[in-house]
């Protein structure tokens, strides 16, 4: 009931008009008490709503929501209308909700995107922090007919596919962090979590989330605890998320279909091209050790090859970070 009145009040505000905490009362069926509320729950999502005496509530800055229709439009443009695209405002996870479909009620290439997630996670179980209406939230679906080994090197096809978007606006400019970062200007701009379900051998399930900052507010930007970036920072017009979003969805279809066909070999050169720390002194992090060496790319399989007293160890993901050194 909360959620369907929040997102009632947000469609309201979005039109940009100051609206009384009576006339949102009357047109939703509840107390002029339990608005000022939901106002409260709405502003600690990231929106931005003040309020004056006599006027009532309005958002501060203009609000462009995400909307089905206008993404299925870009996707038409881009030969790929077949994809099933579900927008929501307000949810606990893209990821999760796609997870919840496996297997009989999702279908290759099905796509989750919102406006906020109160329960957005990143890798490692890390919170995803998930402002309202600034940036893009999403999740694919993409079944493996030949088992977990076929999500070798996953989350770099994805990095690739990501920096294709982003690349629309702003071309060259993106490096990518092995595993699962996306860089501009040495600063973070987005990330991916790859979550599997299924067996080693035969039909298996893939989510795939991915979080993209496009205009950062300042309230959020001071919570995170690393060096960030956001897309409008670096890009001089302003940025439509839904042809956006549309972009991400059909680049990521294209990357997942090439990798299917040919394996990520295909696009090794590609992924070392943009590679962050190629050949930079790095150190790993697994729990409490850290191992120093010589970042040497990734492999055929997307493993990071680390060179350290002239050997090179091979390392596949789980529990690892990897970091610069300065």
């Amino acid at each position: 009931m909360a959620k369907a009145i929040q997102e009632k009040i947000i469609k309201t505000l979005a039109q940009g008009d100051f609206v009384s905490g009576q006339q949102l009362g009357d047109k939703l069926g509840v107390s002029r008490a339990a608005i000022s509320n939901h106002i409260k729950a709405l502003t600690e999502m990231g929106l931005d709503i003040f309020r004056v005496t006599g006027k009532g509530y309005k958002l501060a800055q203009p609000l462009s929501l995400l909307a089905k229709e206008k993404i299925f439009a870009q996707l038409s443009q881009l030969n790929h209308d077949d994809i099933i695209v579900e927008v929501h405002s307000l949810i606990d996870s893209t990821n999760s909700y796609l997870l919840r479909k496996i297997p009989n009620q999702i279908s290759k290439g099905q796509t989750c995107v919102a406006e906020y997630q109160h329960a957005g996670r990143g890798r490692r179980g890390r919170q995803w922090l998930s402002p309202f209406g600034s940036h893009i939230y999403l999740s694919m679906y993409w079944s493996l007919e030949q088992g977990m080994s076929q999500a070798m090197g996953l989350s770099l096809v994805i990095g690739l596919a990501i920096s294709d978007a982003i690349e629309h606006y702003l071309p060259n400019q993106v490096e990518l962090k092995w595993p699962n970062d996306i860089y501009i200007a040495g600063k973070k701009i987005a990330g991916i979590l790859v979550e599997l379900e299924g067996q080693a051998q035969g039909l298996s399930h893939c989510v795939i989330g991915v979080g993209i900052n496009v205009q950062m507010p300042d309230s959020t930007g001071e919570q995170i605890d690393q060096p960030w970036t956001d897309l409008s920072s670096h890009v001089q017009q302003a940025i439509d998320r839904n042809e956006f979003v549309a972009h991400i969805i059909a680049n990521m279809y294209k990357r997942l279909t090439q990798h299917q066909q040919e394996g990520f070999v295909a696009m090794l050169g590609e992924w070392h091209s943009k590679d962050l720390f190629l050949n930079k002194a790095v150190k790993i992090i697994t729990g409490d050790k850290e191992t120093l060496g010589t970042y040497r790319g990734v492999n055929e399989q997307g493993a990071m090859l680390l060179e350290n007293d002239n050997k090179i160890i091979s390392v596949y993901g789980g529990e690892v970070s990897l970091r610069g050194v300065q």
